[in-house]
């Protein structure tokens, strides 16, 4: 029988608030509390409470013939544990099934594998702590903030001790091949892949609702058919997506809960599947062959890459800037720079910076940004990460290669009136 591997990320960023040029040195308070407290009070119950609630009927229903995955980056468990404690206690009741897994990532859902081995291993211990204490069990699936993989990011998470890590089944390292299988890393063969098949769980969680796609509307009878469609020697299906998939970008109007619920009886009736968490699958599933991954890869838009963070100067000059502490941070034991240090090395922050068309990201442009464009966004948090270094300055020691960062969010200004 073939497996489904289904996979949910849960994240939600500390934003930021309208931080101006003469803050700088005089307002540490970066962080627009009221907005971060609306929206993770909308997106709960919109999603993760109503969400959390069908999942636990669906596990008590069908029993161990149902398992499903969980990330929750540690900005977003901050949130919840601020703004809505519900939502924890809702993933524990989860968690106390044993049908569900959860598993590492970064804690502050950060791009951090790209620039500083050793502030990498930081968040992901920090994480790893986190969801043991709150869950009971310690993560042994990685999957790196917003499926970034590597050759490199693999071998780190090989020496970091975990045996399978999530990532994309992008066309530039699958080539004719499927994703439908079980792979592992070319440099590191013990670390097992898990390849999202992105056609599959797209048309959930972008096309569900989209009136002039032409397999609309999707149901969960028509689904099934497509994975039972799938080549029979293929091993397993890989849906990941963001949970916001229900009931925050796919309305309850459009029917996506409907669908959740009726899907797991149409599988079960094909006789042809199992639902399995990664954990398991690495256990009964050998890798098919190696993928190397040269250049980082991950699940944001048709490119599969990382411009959708790091895709222009903007984008570039804030998170060189960000990470000229990082070193310096490593020393640090001060709470209150600490924890800005995690908030301000989230991965949405240069995401607002992008300029480049989105062919599956308006949905995030258009409920969680702020900004009324990328400019602004840059802008804001240049100002945020001058007064930032400025305090690392004054606690750690001044660093002789850090930018001017004042200066040029001074220049920035005067191109952006022009």
């Amino acid at each position: 029988m073939k497996s489904i591997c289904l996979y949910f990320q849960i994240h939600q960023p500390f934003r930021l608030r309208t931080y101006r040029f003469f803050d700088i040195g005089e307002n540490h308070d970066y962080f627009d509390s009221y907005a971060n407290k609306t929206i993770v009070h909308r997106v709960a119950e919109k999603c993760y409470l109503p969400a959390n609630k069908l999942m636990l009927k669906l596990i008590k229903e069908y029993g161990s013939a149902f398992k499903i995955s969980y990330s929750i980056s540690g900005v977003a468990l901050e949130q919840f544990r601020k703004y809505s404690p519900e939502v924890i206690d809702s993933f524990k009741k989860l968690a106390n099934t044993g049908y569900v897994e959860f598993l590492a990532e970064t804690y502050s859902h950060s791009l951090a594998s790209l620039k500083d081995e050793n502030e990498f291993r930081r968040q992901v211990a920090q994480h790893a702590n986190t969801i043991e204490e709150l869950f009971g069990k310690r993560p042994t699936t990685f999957r790196n903030s917003e499926l970034i993989y590597s050759d490199r990011i693999g071998h780190l998470v090989n020496q970091m001790g975990f045996n399978t890590m999530l990532t994309d089944g992008a066309k530039q390292i699958l080539g004719w091949k499927s994703p439908n299988y079980l792979y592992c890393s070319a440099t590191d063969p013990k670390l097992k892949l898990l390849l999202k098949n992105y056609q599959l769980s797209d048309d959930i969680a972008y096309r569900f609702s989209q009136y002039n796609w032409k397999e609309w509307p999707l149901t969960a009878e028509k689904f099934t058919k497509w994975l039972s469609a799938t080549d029979p020697t293929q091993e397993v299906i890989n849906l990941f997506m963001d949970y916001e998939t229900f009931g925050e970008h796919q309305w309850a109007e459009t029917g996506i809960f409907n669908f959740l619920k009726a899907l797991p009886k149409q599988v079960f009736a094909t006789r042809q599947f199992t639902f399995n968490t990664p954990s398991e699958l690495s256990k009964i599933l050998q890798p098919v062959s190696a993928i190397s991954v040269v250049d980082p890869i991950s699940w944001s838009d048709e490119e599969r890459d990382l411009t959708a963070w790091l895709g222009n100067d903007l984008q570039t000059e804030a998170f060189n800037s960000l990470y000229s502490a990082a070193k310096r941070m490593s020393h640090c034991t001060d709470p209150d720079l600490l924890r800005d240090w995690n908030y301000l090395q989230t991965s949405d922050h240069f995401y607002y910076m992008s300029t480049k068309w989105f062919s599956d990201g308006g949905i995030l442009n258009s409920s969680y940004n702020a900004y009324i464009s990328p400019y602004e966004a840059f802008i804001n948090y240049m100002n945020v990460v001058s007064d930032f270094l400025i305090r690392v300055d004054d606690l750690l020691g001044k660093a002789t290669d850090r930018p001017n960062a004042p200066a040029k969010v001074v220049k920035a200004t005067k191109v952006l009136k022009s």
